[in-house]
């Protein structure tokens, strides 16, 4: 069952203010850190590991998405998809400015969404990346969908049916959360204080969704893209269920005969399980050649 409320289309297409985030290369390395990514040049804090780019943006997400859901839905609001397009890597020394807006909303059968584009611009007004969010708030009928929603990337069952061309075990520590939380900024307590997840419904605290996806990014990018992220241009997902700290992820990718990407680059669809649960779907990475 839903509960019907009201959404504000006035809030549709409104940016946020500007938030200014300097990038160092300390900040780097601890985020490369607390995802447990092993490539050098992220480590070393020369080149900002893909989920990073969330950092920056992270503080104009939910302001943009509750400026059309009522803000008494914030804990009914959960990540439901994230897609990074990427224009280039992050580096140390970048003064980036962020802003976002809400661009439509949803109504689903267990719930809604509200859809959140964001772009980071360097000192130059140049795109670094942008990327758009689905917010969903479970248990609430917005009444119909409107605007402009995310862009698709959908993985077909034909495509999941058949061997993979690639399969990444990984493990999530026990403490991979309370790594994460500072290296993210991401302060949730759903992530960090095990009686405030049972509370909410959780068995425990459960591992933030953007963590999960930045494992899979670097699964990506040492099995497919010899470790460069420069070569990375979209890396998309949808979350579908939580993943608990000291649990083993496995994701399988697949090559994709995709019409639709840019010469001069290969799509792989992806999806991330435990043990034969879902947890990440829909996955998509764009790499060049």
């Amino acid at each position: 069952m839903t509960t019907a409320v009201t959404f504000e289309d006035s809030g549709l297409g409104e940016w946020t203010e500007d938030q200014v985030f300097e990038v160092t290369a300390e900040r780097i390395a601890e985020y490369a850190a607390a995802t447990n990514d092993p490539i050098e040049a992220h480590l070393r804090g020369e080149l900002a590991p893909p989920v990073f780019a969330v950092v920056p943006t992270f503080f104009s997400l939910a302001p943009a998405a509750l400026g059309v859901a009522p803000v008494e839905l914030l804990m009914k609001l959960v990540h439901g998809e994230q897609d990074f397009h990427f224009h280039r890597p992050i580096r140390p020394g970048d003064v980036l400015t962020c802003r976002a807006r809400a661009t439509g909303y949803a109504a689903l059968s267990t719930g809604s969404t509200v859809t959140v584009y964001a772009e980071t611009r360097d000192a130059d007004g140049e795109l670094v990346n942008e990327q758009w969010l689905s917010a969903f708030f479970r248990g609430v009928d917005s009444g119909g969908t409107v605007g402009e929603q995310a862009p698709g990337h959908g993985l077909a069952e034909s495509v999941t049916a058949a061997a993979p061309d690639v399969v990444v075990t990984q493990h999530v520590d026990d403490d991979q959360t309370f790594r994460y939380s500072p290296a993210s900024g991401d302060p949730m307590p759903i992530h960090l204080d095990e009686e405030i997840a049972q509370m909410s419904g959780l068995p425990g605290i459960i591992n933030h969704g953007l963590c999960t996806m930045a494992f899979t990014s670097w699964a990506a990018l040492t099995e497919l893209a010899d470790g460069d992220v420069r070569r990375l241009k979209r890396l998309a997902v949808r979350f579908a269920r939580p993943v608990l700290p000291g649990q083993d992820i496995t994701t399988s990718f697949w090559r994709l005969d995709d019409p639709t990407v840019d010469a001069g680059t290969t799509a792989y669809g992806f999806q991330t399980t435990v043990d034969s649960d879902l947890v990440i779907r829909d996955g998509l990475a764009v790499l060049t050649d």
